[in-house]
This record gives structure tokens, sequence and C-alpha cells, in this order.
């Protein structure tokens, strides 16, 4: 591993003295405006989003850089509290019928659109049954599946008028489950599944995609929005709880260079930044650095369509020549924990063990046993040369340095030179998507707090899936659990779904993800959700 760390060592010494110029004035408004004498002073949040949302269409902004911002601009039938626990939203209670399946709920009188229009039953029926549409393409919409009508018309073999939500007056909307789901009322949180001003939609498809024509129902309204440079959101006095909302007006900057949004930190310019791998180890002693739990973890995507990953030893011996250790302790310095599996730890099951220490560890590094696996499997297709490799990520300093790291492992522990390719966000998505990449990097974070929720990603055809990767037994065992009351049984199907997937290694696990950052201590209130969001309704800032 000597030419692993030289090389480490190179780039980050290469990366820290980079002159990193990025978007910089995106998010700059330092201090607070104190306004004329007597006037109460406006509070200011400077945050950064990293890169330019992909999309603020709730359906389809099924990921961090969207549904972080989204979060706060919407709000659905509940919202999780401070202790991550779902409570009334736009919904102010509900009834649950005694066979747990059918849900009414009553939505608020003073719940409003940021134009003034009533949020209504409608809105939701509009809304989750766009989600659903196969024409809306959304990557989300296998969470609705639970809803009783819903997969079947995603999937094009049933009709909208399926689905079973409806509008039984226009502040009373029921919706009824295929099964009794303990985690519904979490799941529902999730930015997929927030209400779309019906009317609003129809006289503009486009709504979302601009601010001055935004329609908010959530604690801000966006007020701005310059595209791959910044967006700007100010307090929606029209929110229903408009009254415990304390800032009044939110930059988001777009920087994707972990030192350069660091800077900015440091000259007050931004009010919170991720931890530059380089300075972690100091920030770290210096005690400045926040660290909470987050479900999810960082992985790399193996294509079963594509030569040479057809076949299950070689993409075993790919993940056998990888070094989570290495790359957590070398890389990106954040004290995550090497994934050795697929659902995080944290998530118990019937009997109250964790999850994650039952099913223990499913792949491990292992160089000699990674070259016989690659020898065996090369023998099986007949190649005498292995088919070149490219490794493909979206561009990000992180990203790529993680990749270099990997192609290092893989060329001394099983002799393959692999090439890189970075590539734009968005792109990058819809290429993964439509399996046009060999190996790619990848991420998931948790919708709700339930193993089922990580597992299902990789059933036959999920929009989630994104290897080609297919086995029917695992289907079955997914489809089971998410049918199945007794708990103790429902685990048990998911421990052995879990490894029939690394029986077989569509994907390689390198970390789970915590949450680790630097705040200003002037800001108070902002809550981080393992599973969910960042939220920014309760932040305060002297």
């Amino acid at each position: 591993m000597k030419k692993l760390l030289a090389i480490l060592t190179a780039v980050m010494l290469a990366f820290a003295l980079a002159a990193c110029t990025a978007n910089k004035d995106a998010g700059s408004e330092p201090k607070n405006d104190k306004g004329k004498s007597g006037e109460k002073a406006e509070k200011v949040l400077n945050w950064n989003n990293g890169q330019e949302p992909t999309s603020f269409d709730p359906p389809i902004g099924f990921d961090a850089v969207s549904w972080n911002a989204l979060n706060n601009l919407m709000e659905g039938l509940t919202r999780l509290d401070e202790s991550h626990e779902p409570k009334p939203a736009m919904a102010e209670k509900w009834d649950v019928s005694s066979d747990g399946k059918t849900y009414t709920f009553h939505i608020r009188e003073n719940a409003k659109w940021s134009n003034g229009d009533d949020v209504t039953a409608n809105d939701f029926v509009f809304a989750w049954k766009r989600l659903l549409d196969p024409n809306t393409a959304s990557s989300a919409a296998f969470l609705a599946y639970f809803i009783e009508g819903g997969e079947a018309y995603n999937n094009g073999t049933g009709s909208a008028d399926d689905v079973k939500v409806k509008a039984v007056d226009e502040k009373t909307f029921e919706v009824t489950l295929v099964s009794p789901q303990a985690y519904f009322l979490s799941v529902i949180t999730n930015p997929c599944f927030f209400p779309i001003n019906e009317k609003v939609a129809k006289e503009n498809p486009e709504w979302f995609a601009e601010a001055d024509t935004f329609v908010a129902n959530g604690p801000y309204k966006l007020s701005e929005w310059n595209h791959d440079s910044n967006f700007v959101m100010v307090k929606n006095d029209k929110y229903w709880d408009a009254k415990n909302v304390k800032i009044d007006k939110i930059n988001w900057a777009m920087v994707d260079d972990d030192n350069t949004e660091y800077q900015m930190f440091t000259t007050g310019e931004l009010d919170s930044s991720d931890v530059p791998p380089e300075l972690a180890e100091k920030l770290f002693k210096d005690g400045d650095v926040k660290v909470e739990d987050q479900a999810g973890l960082y992985f790399y995507r193996l294509n079963v369509t594509k030569e040479p990953f057809q076949n299950a030893n070689i993409r075993k011996a790919f993940a056998m020549a990888i070094d989570q250790k290495q790359i957590v302790e070398r890389v990106t310095r954040n004290q995550e924990k090497p994934a050795y599996g697929f659902v995080s730890p944290g998530f118990n099951d019937a009997d109250g063990k964790d999850f994650r220490k039952t099913s223990g560890d499913l792949v491990k590094t292992d160089a000699a046993k990674a070259k016989e696996l690659l020898k065996k499997g090369m023998e099986e297709e007949g190649y005498t040369t292995l088919p070149e490799v490219t490794l493909t990520y979206s561009t990000s300093d992180i990203h790529q340095k993680m990749a270099e790291a990997v192609q290092q492992m893989i060329k001394e522990n099983l002799g393959v030179d692999i090439k890189l390719a970075g590539m734009e966000s968005n792109v990058f998505t819809d290429e993964q998507k439509a399996l046009n990449l060999q190996f790619s990097r990848s991420s998931f974070l948790n919708d709700y707090a339930d193993p089922i929720n990580s597992l299902e990603n990789f059933v036959t055809g999920s929009s989630m899936n994104r290897t080609g990767w297919s086995n029917a037994e695992f289907d079955n065992l997914i489809q089971e659990a998410k049918l199945e009351k007794d708990e103790k049984k429902r685990f048990e199907m998911m421990y052995q779904a879990e490894k029939i997937l690394f029986d077989e290694m569509p994907i390689i696990p390198i970390h789970f993800y915590n949450q680790v950052y630097l705040q200003n201590e002037d800001v108070t209130g902002v809550v981080r959700h393992p599973v969910g969001y960042l939220e920014l309704k309760w932040a305060d800032k002297k």
C-alpha cells in the first residue's frame, strides 16, 4: 500500500495548495442587517447547497442537493420534529381504520400556499398520483408502492383511478394501504409526498423551475434563484406556523469544494461547513467538529449488463480488492464507519438487536482471495485479458480522491489498471439510471427508519437499482417482508435478502455516513435528521 499512501499524500497536498475560487460570493452576507434605529434586526442564515439542485419538483428532486432545500420550502401531511418523530404538519390530525390500512387526514384550515391559495386534499391527490404516474419517471415512486393500486399504476398494469387516494372533501384526504405499515407516517415526511398546487401546476407545468413561479407551503418561500450560482429563501408569512419561524432569510451558495467552503465559513460568509479531509485531524483535536448519526452509505455500483461485471466472481474480486478501512482513515478522514454490509447500524430488530451486528460483515478486504476469484471469473468467461474497466464518478473533489484510491487498490491487489472518468452531476445520474455506466460511485440515504428501505433499492426493475441485477428469491423476500405483520419473521426475511445481495455482489459498500460539520456558535435550532433532511424551521441566530 506504499504507492497508495504516496498518491493520497500527493493528492491532498496538491488539493490544499490549489487556489479555489468557485462561486465564493454566492453565499456572502456575513452579518445580520441591524436595520434602522429601533427596527428589529433581520436574521439571515448563510448556507451551502454544494451545487445546483437537480429539481425543486418534489417527485424529481430525490437527492440531497434538492431535498434539503425542498424540506424547508414545502411541507407534507407530517413533519419530523426535533426528536426525529413524525408529527402533525399540513394535517392537524388523522384517523386510522381498525385494520390499520386506511388513514384519514384532516388538513389544517389555515394551511395555505405562498400565493394565498388553500392547501386542499385535491392537492395531495394530484401530487401523489403524479408521483406514481409512469410518465413522471420519478426515482422516488417506489416509496408509494404501499398505497393500494400504486405499484400497478407505476409499472403500467393499472390506472390512476385504481390508486386508493381520494379527497373526501376540500380538507379531508384519505389513503388506503396494501397492508398496515408501522413506518407510514415517517415515510410521508419525504419531499416526494409533498402536495402540489394543482391549479398552479396545470396553468404552468414548469412552476418549480424559477423563483418567480415557485409556490411554497412550508416555512420559507423561494425569492431568488440564480441557476448554478445561488438561491435565496425568505420567511413564508402564509405558513400555518409562521410565528415559530425565526429566520427571515437564508442565502444558499453552491460551492462544491471543501476547502473553499471551509474558508468561507472561517470568514463568516457561511454559517456551516463540511470538514476538509486534510484538516480533519486538527479540527477534531481542537474540538470544533460536531458529529451526528446519519443512516445511509457511500458505495459503488457494478453494472451486470456490461462486461466484465456480468460475472459474479469478477464482481466479488473487485469488492475484496478494496480496503474500506484505508479509505475512511486516509481519504475521507471524518470518523465514518467502514461498511461491510448495506443496511446501516442503528435499526433494531424484533429482539432489540442491531440489524447490522446480527447480519454481520458480508464482505471483507482479502487481496489473495480477490486474485483467486478474478482468475476463476476470467476462466469462466474465457478471458485472457480483462475487458477495459472505467470507474465513473460525479465530479467532486472527494469523489475523485476516493476513486483514485480505489484505482490504486485494484491495481495493487488485482494487477488491473482501471480508468477514471468524472461527469457533471445531473448527466451522471441520468447515465447511471440508463445503465450506461460500467462501474460507478453512488450513495444512499435512508428515507425512513426501517431496513426495508435500504434493501428495496435492489428489487428487479427498481429505479434505484441501477445495476441491472435481478434475483427472483431476493424480490420475493422483499415483497413478503413488506406484507408481513410478524416483526420477527419480517426481519428474518430481510437478513436473508441482504445475504443474497452480497452473495452476488452487484454493489461494493465503502462507508456508512455520519454528519460531520462545523457550525457558527451563534446559530441554534438547526436539526439534522438521521433519517431525513436538514431542518431550518426552528433555526435561530443571535
